[in-house]
């Protein structure tokens, strides 16, 4: 059967687009190595026509489906599982920008462009598309979509389904349902669109949307500042959405050991300020009337920041070159914590007012539990995502800690965000690592719900199985 299946796949896509041979660790192993699968085959349709095929020839066959985009997910969950029947379906083909509509500020994408394809493309035409995140070079606009992914402008223009009007999807049937509106009103119903954002591939595949627009800033603006405490940085964060308004686009935490891996494992990038200080925050204002007038703001924010004591030092980048840098700072540390050991990794959300009272809880939990454990704490605070990341012990395993710590530091974590009424994935998802702890901590009514419309929308559970929900 699975010889049939092959042959009936090569003769939609093609042959050279069934990958059954040869090195598929490109598809089959996640983007942090913590897992490898096995594939049937990878399956690289280049069009929707071609991806409602092959769904419907995988599901004649009784084989389940991986739907995958850039494979840089953080929680496995594009990727086959070890049995070697799953046929994972890649969209990276599929890259085209279909339309660019100037005066409806859209434009309608394929599910395979990469991220930053899509920035350039927006900018190229004038336009500024906002989503932005360290994978923005590998990741594709199809993936971001099915994981509602986050970034660095959530508090200005929100996660990916806030920047989404419309998406083209293929059901778990193989029909193909053209959503692809530039409508900003339209209550007609159930808001299908939502239902398939965040879902992660389990109830159908994303293969295009159309996507809204923004006029590019005159003027954006980075500063560096550091904070004596958590709370002096939610205090920043206040008075920057009084001096700046809608013009503060980005808001980053990152805690003094977080930089500190920077420091010692990228030194040419020479961080600014940390080594005396808790923590930094890096801030962007964006300005659609000068640069002048952006960077008045930004120093009559700092100026009262430094009355009110809740900033020790800051430095405000003089150009896009010492802009980039600060960023690339900011961005380097999930690389530098990979450079420093394998570690357990938590992508949590937190109501902003309660983020201090949560980390130093949490802090001193672990502290107790792993003496000499290592926060690597850093993330969006303007919208309440932290990365509370945890390294192992200076002289402690790293493979070890991983193996040994995991159940146990994850417990304390998610058992202490659920007291603080939070939520145990901001902006990565569930996949496969999060899936006891989703049904620990989500309620009984809120699973009986996702469970009805899993089996509603894909009865024979060809979607992504295991993934978010356990089959």
């Amino acid at each position: 059967m699975n010889d049939a299946l092959i042959n009936t796949l090569r003769g939609i896509t093609g042959a050279a687009n069934v990958l059954t041979e040869g090195d598929l660790s490109a598809w089959e192993q996640d983007w942090r190595k913590r897992a490898r699968g096995k594939a049937l085959a990878v399956v690289r349709p280049g069009n929707t026509a071609e991806v409602a095929a092959v769904v419907k020839a995988c599901v004649a066959a009784g084989v389940s489906l991986v739907p995958q985009g850039g494979n840089t997910g953080l929680v496995v969950g594009a990727i086959p599982d070890e049995s070697g029947t799953q046929v994972v379906l890649s969209l990276q083909r599929m890259n085209n920008v279909r339309s660019m509509d100037a005066a409806n500020l859209t434009m309608t994408v394929e599910a395979g462009c990469i991220l930053q394809s899509l920035q350039e493309a927006a900018e190229k035409a004038g336009f500024l598309f906002p989503l932005s995140l360290a994978a923005e070079g590998s990741c594709t606009i199809g993936g971001n979509l099915a994981t509602n992914a986050g970034g660095t402008q959530v508090v200005r223009y929100g996660n990916a389904r806030e920047l989404c009007l419309g998406v083209e999807v293929v059901t778990a049937q193989g029909e193909i349902w053209d959503g692809l509106t530039g409508l900003r009103k339209d209550n007609t119903g159930y808001d299908l669109r939502d239902l398939f954002i965040g879902s992660e591939g389990t109830l159908g595949i994303i293969t295009a949307a159309t996507l809204k627009l923004y006029p590019i800033p005159a003027a954006r603006l980075t500063a560096w500042a550091a904070v004596p405490s958590m709370a002096h940085a939610v205090t920043l964060l206040g008075l920057a959405h009084q001096h700046l308004g809608a013009g503060l686009t980005g808001f980053e935490v990152m805690g003094q050991f977080a930089l500190s891996l920077v420091d010692k494992h990228f030194p040419q990038l020479r961080v600014p300020l940390y080594k005396d200080t808790p923590f930094c925050v890096l801030l962007e204002n964006s300005d659609h009337e000068s640069e002048s007038h952006a960077r008045e703001q930004f120093e009559r924010l700092l100026e009262t920041a430094l009355e009110n004591e809740c900033v020790l030092d800051a430095v405000v980048a003089e150009n896009l070159t010492q802009a980039n840098q600060l960023w690339h700072i900011r961005e380097s540390i999930p690389l530098a914590q990979a450079e420093e050991g394998l570690n357990i990794k938590h992508d949590i959300s937190i109501a902003v007012s309660r983020i201090p009272e949560f980390v130093e809880k949490t802090d001193r939990l672990l502290a107790d539990a792993i003496p000499g454990v290592r926060m690597v704490n850093f993330g969006h605070l303007g919208d309440g995502n932290l990365h509370y990341n945890v390294q192992a012990p200076a002289d402690g395993d790293s493979k070890a800690f991983l193996r040994d710590r995991e159940e146990e530091v994850n417990t304390i974590v998610y058992d202490s965000v659920a007291s603080f009424e939070g939520s145990i994935s901001a902006e990565h998802g569930v996949g496969s690592l999060k899936l006891d702890k989703l049904e620990h901590h989500k309620s009984p009514v809120a699973m009986g719900m996702m469970r009805a419309i899993k089996h509603a929308l894909d009865p024979t559970n060809a979607m992504n199985p295991n993934r978010v929900l356990r089959a």
